[in-house]
């Protein structure tokens, strides 16, 4: 059992800790180490090769500090990414994609950072992992980032529209009103990024447009961020009519969770089916996040453990 003692820049201490000490259990937790915090000075116990890494990653974050450079949101997440995964910390917090007031939105886990990265570097990407991962919001993130670069003339987000058994004919309200449930998400994550006004001013302008996937059918996308969120309630043949709406100068990212399907038991999901068809095509990535790129709520975590263990087939005697 090895121990290392260190002394941190006091922002730094007090971001570590996080409210009520939340964020320092939680890398106890996830780095399987004892840790330590009195004012500023550390004191790290467990293996010597975690211990090492850790190091290196506070030492890091230490250093930004002491240039200035702020911290932003998800240290906690950031620090347990790169410890796990042998890499320098810099590489999430100065990945900084999009401003807003004073908040800053990064990748926070080694995950989530191969998946911006994807984004940037291919014209389709598709995102399939479990809730909490961050694929639509790093999506919009970067989307709201393109159109305010002038990279794009707006942004397109959908979603189809079946959700746990109810359908657009039984609820109340006229067609805004339907469809606003299930595409409330996206508003949420939109607010998230800009001032209310801008959106509704960009919404009005049509430079941002957030309609269901079935009104995507027939159209051209060009110049556009495209967004297909909770895909995996797509069938084979929504999947394939949406990304042949692909137009010139567009980018397109599809998100969701393949344990997560509300469709028939006798439909295989599109999301399912367009791995098996397009996967290797130049220009198109896939990309796997799993439980440790879950930044919500602890709880989040282990909900996404505990129901995948569930699901696993049970051995039989023969096993």
């Amino acid at each position: 059992m090895a121990e290392r003692r260190l002394e941190l820049a006091d922002p730094v201490a007090v971001a570590l800790a996080g409210e009520q000490d939340r964020d320092l259990r939680m890398l106890e937790s996830r780095l399987g180490m004892t840790i330590g915090l009195r004012g500023n000075r550390v004191v790290l116990t467990g293996d010597e090769l975690r211990i090492d890494a850790a190091a290196r990653a506070l030492q890091e974050v230490s250093d930004r500090v002491m240039d200035g450079r702020e911290i932003g949101e998800g240290l906690a997440e950031a620090v347990v990414s790169a410890v796990e995964a042998e890499q320098p910390v810099s590489d999430m917090l100065d990945d900084v994609i999009l401003r807003h007031r004073h908040r800053q939105v990064t990748p926070r886990t080694g995950g989530q950072k191969a998946y911006v990265e994807a984004i940037r570097n291919h014209t389709i990407t598709f995102a399939i992992g479990p809730a909490g991962t961050g694929k639509t919001y790093l999506a919009v993130a970067l989307a709201v980032a393109a159109l305010t670069r002038r990279e794009v003339g707006r942004i397109i987000l959908t979603r189809p529209a079946v959700e746990a058994g109810e359908r657009l004919g039984f609820l109340p309200g006229d067609l805004a009103q339907k469809v606003d449930p299930y595409l409330r998400p996206l508003f949420d994550a939109l607010q998230d990024m800009l001032d209310a006004d801008r959106v509704e001013t960009l919404l009005a302008r049509g430079q941002i447009e957030i309609a269901p996937l079935a009104f995507m059918r027939g159209r051209t996308l060009n110049d556009s961020f495209i967004i297909l969120d909770e895909a995996q309630n797509t069938t084979a043949e929504q999947m394939r009519m949406f990304l042949t709406r692909l137009g010139f100068g567009s980018r397109m990212v599809v998100t969701g969770d393949v344990t997560q399907v509300d469709l028939p038991r006798d439909r295989r999901p599109g999301l399912v089916v367009v791995r098996d068809v397009l996967e290797g095509v130049e220009d198109i990535a896939f990309m796997d996040l799993d439980r440790r790129d879950v930044v919500r709520h602890r709880l989040v975590q282990r909900i996404v453990d505990a129901y995948a263990l569930a699901d696993q087939p049970e051995a039989t005697p023969d096993d």
